[in-house]
């Protein structure tokens, strides 16, 4: 795939430009702000938000273009690097070239203006995945720590643009949903939320296996708390297409009938807690380190070498690219939470995700305790989940003052 390089793409200008905007200072943000803020999307705080994001978008933008041309070990040189870094490229050209915002007429037109640069960077990931992969069959694995960096760093500040543009388009939404501030529901049900990731991930289990096992979900359904549903839902279905491509490919050939896959949502004094438990195998602990490494997978990569992707969809798959674990940390991490896994090889293996304050594995089990059980399940004393293969435990800050205040103030947009 022939990429040019950025000068001959682009003209000198624009990238002196790039370099002067990406020197420059980040504004902070908090969620709470966009709540309250997004709450009245009246035509003066649309253009208000409008014409932020008219001079906080651009910076952004720069600063991570700036950083695709200067990884290490080559990376900027590989085709798919390249392509990303154009997106970027255009995606500041398009913000740059946008005149000052001074109407509702000139907000409408930069609302669609950003709604397509989102759309631009949807391959993002995929993209970065192939890059990565090109540049990973000539390296040791001691090599990709700075490049595992790297990537936690652009795929963190990649969920804070997506959110920033996201919210200010859907507070354009004429009809909203029942308590929701453009992403944000402020009355989110996990156990609903879990329930719609369970099916998506079931239906892609379905398509590539012919069956799935089956999900039995636990807690209280008129449980509600103010949260991100998106986020919620890529986190979940990650971690129960994990789980259910571990149960479906250990009893395929088993006359014994697939283990179905439990999740618990619990609600804590400070944290709710969401587990998901199966009986998958687990992974063996050589392999343990390697689980939130980028690319790190035991599928084969569904991307080819020459792919072009341009702004198509990517394959929808069960496994092969390497970042369902890792970029569902990101998200939690987003809003101060944590994944992590617990394996017990034979049997399976345990991730758990936080979002708020961070918690030891006892602390989650406490947090759990506090939930709604099915009766067969006992919390007190000999526990009959140690024999799940594999736990995920989601724990989410139920507190909107809890979340960080000062969000944007660190480099995460």
């Amino acid at each position: 795939m022939a990429v040019k390089k950025a000068c001959e793409m682009f003209p000198k200008s624009l990238i002196e430009d790039v370099h002067k905007w990406g020197c420059m200072k980040q504004t902070g943000v908090s969620l709470r702000y966009m709540m309250e803020f997004g709450s009245k999307p009246t035509e003066r705080n649309l253009l208000i938000s409008a014409q932020f994001l008219h001079k906080e978008l651009p910076i952004r933008v720069a600063r991570r273009a700036i950083e695709l041309q200067t990884l290490p070990y080559g990376l900027s040189d590989k085709p798919a690097v390249l392509k990303v870094r154009d997106w970027y490229l255009e995606s500041f050209r398009d913000m740059r070239a946008f005149p000052e915002i001074k109407d509702s007429g000139d907000e409408k037109d930069f609302t669609q203006m950003i709604k397509a640069v989102k759309v631009r960077h949807n391959n993002v990931v995929p993209m970065m995945a192939l890059g990565v992969n090109q540049l990973k069959k000539g390296m040791n694995s001691g090599n990709l720590d700075e490049i595992h960096q790297f990537l936690d760093r652009f795929y963190l500040s990649r969920i804070g643009i997506r959110m920033l543009i996201g919210q200010h388009v859907e507070l354009h939404n004429p009809n909203p949903p029942l308590h929701t501030v453009g992403y944000i529901h402020t009355k989110m049900s996990p156990m609903e939320v879990a329930r719609n990731a369970s099916e998506d991930a079931r239906s892609i289990c379905f398509r590539e296996y012919g069956s799935a096992p089956e999900i039995n979900i636990y807690g209280d359904p008129s449980f509600t708390f103010p949260y991100v549903p998106t986020h919620l839902h890529l986190m979940m279905y990650e971690l129960v297409k994990n789980s259910l491509r571990a149960v479906q490919e250990r009893f395929v050939d088993s006359d014994r009938v697939a283990p179905p896959i439990r999740i618990i949502v619990a609600d804590g004094i400070e944290d709710v807690t969401i587990k998901v438990s199966d009986e998958g195998g687990g992974i063996a602990r050589s392999g343990l380190p390697r689980i939130f490494t980028y690319l790190y997978s035991t599928a084969r990569n569904p991307l080819e070498e020459d792919v072009d992707l341009g702004i198509a969809d990517v394959p929808v798959t069960m496994a092969g690219y390497g970042y369902g674990l890792p970029i569902s940390r990101l998200y939690a991490r987003y809003f101060g939470g944590d994944l992590q896994i617990i394996s017990m090889e034979g049997y399976g293996e345990s991730t758990t995700s936080s979002s708020g304050l961070m918690h030891t594995c006892t602390c989650l089990a406490l947090e759990i305790r506090k939930s709604l059980y099915p009766e067969n399940i006992s919390m007190s004393g000999k526990t009959t989940d140690i024999i799940f293969s594999y736990y995920a435990f989601l724990i989410l800050d139920s507190d909107m003052e809890l979340f960080p205040s000062e969000l944007i103030s660190y480099d995460l947009f």
